[in-house]
């Protein structure tokens, strides 16, 4: 009996895969197929998930598409009531389907059960703890505000919801977890099973990913949101746009140390401060601008020379993640 389908896309990835996998098998709760999308891979990944003998394992080659579209076409071969997601370097706890299932069954309105999140290097060690924040049923304001589920190897969901939300938008090239998450908060409730069943990994590719290029996705995505929310949530826009610009000021900070990173860097913090002004009155805020302006006026080796003589600085971006705004008036 297939109650849950586990859809993974992947593209090259036959170094984390067969762990992946293994986290997917390995689950308390075994009532699932799983559904592996191969978009394009040019390594050993068909190889090493050919070798793992499973029945409930389906695999399906497809022309590379992106992220989005193997979700799409994994949604397709899908014959679960529920359905959830794990890119192919993520790993889950044992039990996360069991009390995301569990909590949907005891929440029949609910579309979407969702966890918290903890995230681990390209060892798969502990690196930091997510948001852990949590809301239930209607969420949508607060998902405005913030994407609180963190990933998209998270959310299980009513796979007929996702179908009438019409699925992961292919034309976005990031950010579009957080576009499907607010097209179902909009119809349906969540729950949450506040307890960390997300591990999400940071490997060096994606905290020096293309920023600007998340930044346009996520100004497309917020603002066709706005554009369908009611009158009563458009005040929260500031909030919104305060807590995008101080994420991806540190997503630029936690890459490599380059001018032209520090440049789109000073440029984020400065929408931040036009949608927060509070920010200024911060003294870790005033020191990680002294970061922005080291990166921005010298060499990246004397800037990490300069910043490394100064104990608070090589880290101080990571306080940028302590003043999320997520109780909004």
């Amino acid at each position: 009996m297939v109650t849950v389908s586990v859809v993974i896309p992947v593209y090259n990835g036959e170094k984390t895969i067969q762990e992946t996998i293994n986290s997917v098998l390995n689950q308390t709760f075994q009532e699932f197929e799983l559904i592996i999308i191969n978009d394009g891979s040019t390594d050993k990944t068909l190889e090493v998930v050919s070798s793992i003998k499973d029945h409930r394992l389906q695999v399906f080659s497809y022309p590379n598409a992106g992220l989005a579209a193997s979700r799409n076409r994994g949604t397709s071969h899908a014959i679960g009531e529920y359905i959830s997601f794990i890119d192919g370097d993520d790993l889950w706890t044992p039990d996360k389907l069991e009390a995301q299932l569990k909590a949907l069954q005891e929440n029949p309105q609910a579309a979407v059960a969702y966890s918290w999140t903890d995230y681990i290097d390209e060892s798969s060690n502990f690196l930091r703890r997510g948001g852990y924040l949590t809301a239930s049923g209607d969420v949508l304001r607060k998902l405005l505000v913030i994407d609180f589920l963190e990933n998209g190897s998270n959310a299980l969901i009513r796979r007929q919801a996702l179908i009438e939300v019409g699925g992961f938008d292919e034309s976005l090239p990031a950010a579009e977890d957080w576009d499907i998450f607010l097209r179902l908060a909009a119809r349906y409730p969540f729950v949450a099973v506040p307890s960390p069943q997300i591990l999400y990994r940071l490997s060096a590719k994606s905290m020096s990913g293309d920023v600007a290029r998340q930044e346009a996705a996520c100004v497309k995505v917020l603002k066709r949101a706005y554009k369908d929310a009611p009158p009563s949530l458009q005040y929260l826009k500031k909030y919104t746009w305060a807590n995008l610009y101080r994420y991806l000021s540190f997503k630029v900070l936690d890459g490599p140390t380059t001018r032209k990173r520090g440049l789109l860097a000073a440029k984020f913090i400065g929408k931040l401060i036009m949608n927060d002004e509070e920010f200024l009155k911060l003294p870790a805020m005033r020191k990680v601008m002294h970061k922005v302006a080291l990166w921005i006026l010298y060499p990246p080796k004397k800037a990490e020379e300069i910043i490394w003589q100064s104990p608070p600085l090589p880290h101080i971006h990571k306080d940028l993640l302590r003043y999320f705004k997520t109780d909004i008036p």
